[in-house]
């Protein structure tokens, strides 16, 4: 029977520093746009995983999930604005496959992007409903979050197993229960229960 070990794994000393200096950036980017976006008063709202970061430490900081994603919605004709407010801040603006991004820098790396989403649109061709529209609760860390209804849809709407789980976590404190069923479009109810049925899955 193999024992493994750091050494048999790759890993070295220093690797909770490693994973440290990978939220922190991912945190560093999370304020570094968003003081940006509130300087200006442009309406957005952090979406996808530090959402449900966000959303999970009211109830237990011990529950959140740590993401590598900075994902914002908003409004498509405030994209020439949002792109002016994020390039004076360092970010350099793309289009990969379609999809609009923001690069941490000149060489940053695919995992060191703001994604973008816009409201009223859908985020891929095969979901059945467009995104929500921008309306979103302040966060101690003074950025403005999704509110907790939208977030929910946004996940559902995806039903990738990636999306599942924060949905599962927001379930287990408290969050979601089986009480937001009938606020739900019927096909979104139907993705809930599911998760709520099944939640080991």
């Amino acid at each position: 029977m193999t024992t493994w070990t750091a050494k048999t794994v790759g890993m070295n000393g220093d690797i909770l520093d490693r994973i440290e200096r990978a939220v922190l950036k991912v945190r560093e980017r999370l304020l570094r746009s968003t003081m940006s976006l509130n300087e200006l008063g442009v309406p957005y709202a952090v979406v996808g995983g530090n959402a449900v970061a966000s959303w999970v430490a009211t109830i237990d900081e011990g529950a959140v999930r740590t993401t590598r994603d900075v994902d914002l919605l908003m409004r498509r004709s405030d994209l020439p604005v949002i792109t002016m407010a994020l390039e004076q801040v360092g970010f350099v603006y793309d289009n990969i496959s379609g999809l609009d991004m923001f690069r941490d820098g000149i060489d940053g790396k695919p995992s060191d992007v703001i994604h973008l989403m816009f409201a009223g649109e859908k985020m891929r061709p095969d979901h059945l409903l467009p995104t929500p529209e921008i309306e979103t609760v302040d966060d101690a860390a003074h950025f403005r979050v999704i509110a907790l209804e939208s977030l929910l849809r946004m996940k559902l709407m995806s039903n990738r197993r990636k999306d599942q789980v924060p949905i599962q976590d927001m379930i287990g404190v408290k969050l979601i229960d089986e009480t937001w069923l009938a606020n739900l479009p019927p096909i979104l109810a139907e993705r809930l229960q599911q998760i709520l049925d099944t939640p080991e899955m």
